[in-house]
């Protein structure tokens, strides 16, 4: 079958980053089909007693999952969801009929209100209004002085879309102090919340419990293959389960998911406070290296990052970026950057700047400073070469 051309470049980048002999991340996503099933199936076995029968509706290993993050969390129950997306859905409208209220406010660059194509009002008939439009979460003082009731405060943490940024952890316990002020139910967007401890200088059931419930990726960070979990109190998650049959989300079988959110738990989750160390190196040297560049502008933000991931920002095309950091990776075999994007990223900056997310993870952990501030000058030497 003749491929398209982005189908075409697509393949391209992932040559050219898979094959690098060094990254500041190591993407799943770049590994060949055949690569990620020979790697679960070596592993699981550390994790899991693969001569137990095979998962069916949730049952066995999806239970353990289940049980394995409840714990982490000090929740009292959890429920294992396909995708985060169908996970936090079902979240608020049970929430909004626990409450009375079908409003939810968020920011505005949340996931469901930039990635779910409206689903939360198309689907679950719920109402969003957004307490704040800085690129950051509200303050205690923008929630209790919101002009409208609302049943829940959703909290993205991190707020990826405005550069992976977080509070204080004074600044989180006054927002959600504020949110009980006004009887309002307090649900965690943690698709990445595994990393935020570092930041907040607590375990993860001290953040998890500040809400009423939260929901956890396995892909994002802990390198699953995909699924989520809702976690919460006993009741609601029980509801929880019948929203999500009804959503088409008992699936039959989802021992691969399962297993490798295991593995994440088991092998990943240990490792996130190295990598957001390493990811304050890498963004001061970017920033180092940037400035003695000779681009006319850039940003890293945050900086020093909050998690192990951060955003850059430069004022040239995406796919003269994009094609920099290609050829970088192609020949010097240093992958620095990945695929760069249009827009300010929820910053407010002018058209003509795009920007990227850098990810750093075990790969990025043998990068020094002085390899960063190397790596950043031949890729502006790419970027001057494609005419940018």
């Amino acid at each position: 079958m003749a491929l398209t051309e982005e189908q075409k470049q697509r393949h391209r980048r992932l040559t050219a980053w898979r094959g690098s002999h060094r990254t500041l991340a190591r993407v799943s996503a770049e590994g060949t089909l055949g690569e990620r099933l020979a790697a679960l199936a070596a592993d699981a076995g550390s994790v899991h007693d693969l001569d137990e029968w095979t998962d069916l509706y949730g049952d066995g290993v999806v239970a353990e999952v289940e049980r394995r993050v409840a714990e982490l969390l000090g929740m009292e129950a959890a429920a294992f969801f396909p995708t985060g997306t169908m996970a936090q859905q079902v979240a608020l409208r049970c929430w909004a009929g626990r409450t009375g209220n079908a409003t939810v406010a968020l920011h505005p660059l949340a996931h469901p209100e930039l990635h779910e194509r409206g689903a939360l009002g198309v689907v679950s008939g719920l109402r969003t209004v957004h307490p704040t439009s800085a690129p950051r979460l509200p303050t205690a003082d923008e929630i209790r002085g919101f002009p409208e009731p609302f049943g829940t405060l959703m909290l993205e943490l991190p707020l990826r879309d405005a550069g992976f940024v977080l509070p204080t952890w004074d600044e989180l316990e006054a927002v959600v102090a504020a949110a009980r002020e006004r009887d309002a139910v307090v649900h965690l967007d943690g698709a990445r919340l595994w990393e935020c401890g570092p930041h907040f200088g607590k375990e993860l059931r001290e953040i998890a419990g500040l809400s009423d419930s939260v929901y956890v990726s396995f892909y994002k960070s802990l390198d699953g293959l995909s699924g989520a979990v809702l976690a919460g109190p006993e009741v609601l998650v029980e509801e929880a389960r019948t929203w999500r049959h009804r959503y088409g989300g008992n699936v039959f079988q989802q021992y691969p998911a399962a297993l490798s959110a295991l593995l994440g738990l088991e092998r990943e989750l240990p490792r996130l406070p190295e990598y957001v160390a390493q990811a304050k190196v890498v963004a001061g040297a970017l920033a180092e290296g940037l400035a003695a560049s000779g681009v006319p502008w850039f940003r890293v933000h945050p900086e020093p990052p909050h998690t192990h991931q951060f955003a850059v920002w430069l004022p040239y095309g995406s796919e003269e970026l994009t094609e920099a950091a290609v050829r970088q990776a192609e020949e010097t075999g240093v992958t620095l950057f990945h695929r760069w994007s249009d827009g300010a990223q929820g910053a407010g900056l002018p058209p003509g700047v795009s920007f990227t997310e850098v990810t750093v993870s075990s790969a990025g952990l043998e990068w020094t400073a002085q390899d960063v501030r190397e790596a950043v000058g031949e890729f502006v030497a790419r970027l001057e070469r494609t005419g940018a």
